[in-house]
């Protein structure tokens, strides 16, 4: 407990020492002529360890320094970054900021976020737990996940367990007084097993991510349940091309909402580089899909007081009654396209996708017979037309039960077709992201064989 306290008590003080030399950086900034600045500095810690059939392949320790500056000579900007904190190297990141920014194109929408948007309350999320994990330890663990797996009957081969622990320490600070502060841990386990079947090998995984390691379950579910998924994938076949509706498990359903997240995000609108251009305010979704941002969830993994500008988060709808209520966009974005913006400049805090349906048995149940996908590949999905087309594998499902694996098969249509066909959404939601959704079920799309 002495430790732990002691952790605390220095991730404090490092924090401290990084906002001061934030704040006299921007003092030195607008010394140089700079009509703004802008300057954020990071610490990020860790341990990580992996072991491969039982014995161990890597210990790696970081500490990671990152210090960005950013000034502003009128419309005019400029951008430096070190990773050496020492004064030399502080001086002439400065320098070359101002001297990047006295040789640019103006640019009318360049700037700090808006003053009044940014925030003033910093309630705690819960988001601070040290892992006092040390490299044996760690060792024991990793080894104990993949033994677990390697138990069962049918794993042969492993491509090994991993622990990992990290801590994060930043600051973010404006010329307009805005100092923030964040802190954070995010600790995972993982493994990769292998089962022979008749046409070669079959590999899957499985993994946990936690703001806090009490919050991971047992160290053997990890590595029982990547051998589960390894041995049902075993002698799995093709299917010829078809139409019939999918069920997205979880952790690829998620992959669906990311889609959309690109599509509404301001860089690709105000480029004219997506299929959702002026779509704030139409129905993309049935009346049940709801979709909210909440930024302030204990312990969530996207949780945060304010965005990579400053600019507080709060709860928001995304999708209401399946109508895009707003855009994601920061405040560059935002003034490109004539609005304000949504406190989203570096991403999105905790999506939540509202459920209508019941669990991943009931999921099945809707299904029927189709296609259950667990695994997506390669990159054809356009943001500019909303064409989908990826590689998948998965199973076949029978009368809402699973009949067989699948493989090597590519499943097709276009998002905004995805989007108004989706049938359910379920309450087996992956907490392992800042996605928090459900499985999900389309009602149609082609199913192509290899």
């Amino acid at each position: 407990m002495n430790a732990i306290i002691a952790q605390d008590d220095d991730s404090l003080a490092q924090l401290d020492q990084l906002a001061n030399l934030a704040q006299d950086v921007i003092r030195r900034c607008s010394a140089a002529g700079a009509s703004a600045a802008e300057v954020g500095a990071s610490i990020d810690t860790g341990l990580s360890v992996n072991v491969r059939m039982g014995e161990v392949e890597t210990i790696e320790h970081n500490r990671d320094r990152a210090f960005g500056v950013t000034v502003y000579f009128g419309q005019r900007k400029g951008s430096a970054s070190t990773a050496d904190l020492a004064p030399d190297s502080i001086a002439k990141t400065i320098e070359q900021a101002c001297a990047i920014a006295k040789f640019t194109e103006e640019d009318p929408f360049a700037g700090l976020a808006d003053p009044a948007r940014l925030a003033r309350v910093f309630p705690d999320l819960d988001v601070w737990h040290p892992w006092n994990l040390d490299a044996p330890a760690a060792i024991a663990l990793g080894l104990a996940i993949e033994d677990a797996g390697r138990a069962y009957d049918g794993i042969t081969n492993s491509e090994g367990a991993s622990v990992q622990s990290g801590e994060s320490l930043a600051v973010y600070a404006t010329s307009h007084g805005f100092v923030g502060k964040e802190r954070g841990t995010r600790h995972s386990l993982s493994c990769s097993l292998i089962a022979p079947d008749a046409n070669g090998m079959q590999r899957d995984y499985w993994y946990e991510s936690v703001r806090a390691a009490t919050d991971f379950p047992d160290a053997a579910s990890i590595g029982g349940k990547a051998a589960q998924r390894a041995l049902a994938r075993r002698d799995a076949r093709k299917l010829d091309t078809r139409t019939c509706p999918v069920l997205f498990a979880p952790e690829v359903a998620r992959s669906l909402v990311g889609h959309l997240l690109s599509a509404v995000s301001g860089g690709a609108l105000y480029r004219k580089a997506s299929f959702l251009v002026d779509s704030a305010g139409t129905k993309l979704f049935p009346d049940f899909v709801e979709i909210v941002e909440r930024p302030h969830v204990a312990r969530g993994q996207g949780s945060a007081n304010f965005d990579g500008e400053g600019v507080a988060t709060v709860d928001s709808d995304l999708v209401r009654g399946g109508v895009l209520q707003r855009y994601v966009l920061g405040s560059y974005s935002a003034r490109r396209l004539g609005l304000h913006s949504t406190g989203n400049a570096g991403g999105v805090h905790n999506l939540v996708v509202a459920s209508n349906s019941g669990d991943f048995a009931d999921m099945l149940k809707r299904l029927g017979t189709g296609l259950l996908v667990t695994e997506v590949m390669g990159q054809g999905v356009s943001i500019i037309t909303g064409d989908y087309s990826r590689g998948a594998s998965g199973f076949w499902v029978e009368n809402g039960a699973i009949a067989y694996p699948v493989e090597e098969i590519t499943i097709a249509s276009n998002l905004r077709e995805m989007f108004a066909g989706i049938a359910a959404i379920g309450t087996d939601v992956d907490r392992r992201s800042s996605i928090l959704t459900g499985s999900i079920l389309i009602e149609r799309m082609t199913v192509a064989g290899g």
